[in-house]
């Protein structure tokens, strides 16, 4: 009898998901209109004219975001064109040879340096000789906070110690109090996985928060800092002692609850808070809350962004299209006869085949996974400021 009503169990289950996935995918972006860290409507013509091996077009949107003081898309269109600039060195040297001190130029090049160092095992040494950079690009705009940004990353690498960081820190926000770039490089150099600890990288996120301005991208960083505890896994050990996830479940919810209340301050589709809600969805995923996560990536629309899913996999693409199903499929097995979208609360598990044993618990599956999924250490992505 037991194993009868398991089997109907199932098989409901089954019947359920056939019924309602369609619908669930009405609303979401078919798999091929995706696109992954697509530039605005500003940065894709400069990095058009950029692969044709023209600097012009980058140097006055970069001028623009100096003289209006448009810091945040400053920062962003840097970390861009810095990136392009990795695999078109040509293209950054001819700019700086005809405008050598061009504070945009010089922003880009301090940009590209750390970038470059970053990602080699001599990382540490290379980041000491490349200092000078930042100081030019600093001194070049003296009210910019980008440069601040890129020495809060250049301090991490080096090892500086916390009075040096405090004092670049001082820096960043005497420049700009809320910006949200110099803020993640803070939060990252107050992470477990560098200088600080999950209590520490919590407190500061959610004071940062509690200060922003309404809308601001700054109530994200504690769904940022949750992500960074959800990274150090999920074991326990042999001791028996609570994983972080589980010493620090409550705030890890709270942080996903707020950046909820910031992604719904925004149009579903903009591209402007898209790598919040990916970073978002992927925390309601490994805390299995599956019907905000399939709302996330409704609202997240066409734009995919690699950070976080590059941390999972070397197709952050592919990996992005596979949870946002398997998030689809949570939420459909879930969803009762005769309603469209059933209550997150609502039984039972993952989809089951009948007559096949159980599924393993969900967020712990190949195709969704859990907080030991992260890794991949020392890999530059997007938004990761070289994580």
């Amino acid at each position: 009898m037991v194993r009868t009503m398991s089997f109907v169990r199932a098989l409901l289950r089954a019947v359920r998901a056939v019924r309602h996935t369609p619908h669930l995918a009405a609303d979401l972006p078919a798999d091929e209109d995706l696109l992954l860290d697509a530039p605005d409507g500003r940065l894709g013509p400069a990095l058009v004219a950029a692969a044709r091996g023209e600097y012009a077009a980058a140097a006055e949107l970069l001028a623009v975001t100096r003289e209006s003081a448009e810091w945040e898309n400053r920062d962003r269109y840097t970390m861009r064109l810095a990136a392009f600039a990795v695999s078109r060195p040509d293209w950054l040297a001819d700019w700086l040879a005809a405008a050598p001190r061009d504070p945009d130029a010089l922003l880009v090049k301090a940009e590209l340096a750390i970038v470059r160092a970053w990602g080699s095992p001599a990382r540490a040494e290379l980041l000491r000789e490349i200092a000078p950079l930042i100081d030019a690009a600093a001194s070049a705009e003296p009210t910019d906070p980008v440069p601040w940004r890129i020495a809060l990353d250049h301090a991490r690498g080096t090892h500086a110690p916390h009075t040096v960081f405090e004092s670049l820190w001082a820096e960043a926000v005497g420049r700009s109090s809320h910006h949200y770039g110099c803020h993640v490089a803070a939060l990252q150099y107050l992470s477990a996985q560098w200088y600080g600890s999950h209590r520490e990288c919590f407190g500061f996120a959610e004071e940062a928060a509690a200060d922003a301005l309404p809308g601001s991208l700054v109530q994200a960083l504690p769904v940022r800092a949750a992500f960074a505890c959800l990274a150090a896994g999920t074991g326990g050990g042999p001791t028996g002692r609570q994983s972080p996830q589980e010493l620090f479940g409550d705030r890890i919810d709270t942080a996903a609850d707020l950046a909820i209340a910031l992604s719904a301050a925004y149009e579903p589709g903009d591209p402007w808070p898209a790598e919040v809600r990916n970073l978002l969805a992927y925390v309601l995923v490994v805390r299995e809350r599956w019907e905000e996560a399939l709302e996330q990536f409704r609202r997240i629309g066409p734009y995919a962004t690699a950070f976080p899913w590059a941390r999972l996999d070397d197709d952050p693409l592919g990996r992005f299209t596979e949870l946002r199903d398997g998030v689809r499929r949570q939420v459909a097995a879930r969803t009762p006869p005769g309603r469209e979208r059933g209550p997150a609360g609502v039984p039972p598990g993952p989809v089951e085949a009948p007559g096949q044993p159980p599924a393993k618990a969900p967020g712990r599956t190949a195709g969704l996974p859990g907080a030991g999924a992260l890794g991949k250490p020392g890999r530059s992505r997007s938004g990761d400021h070289y994580a």
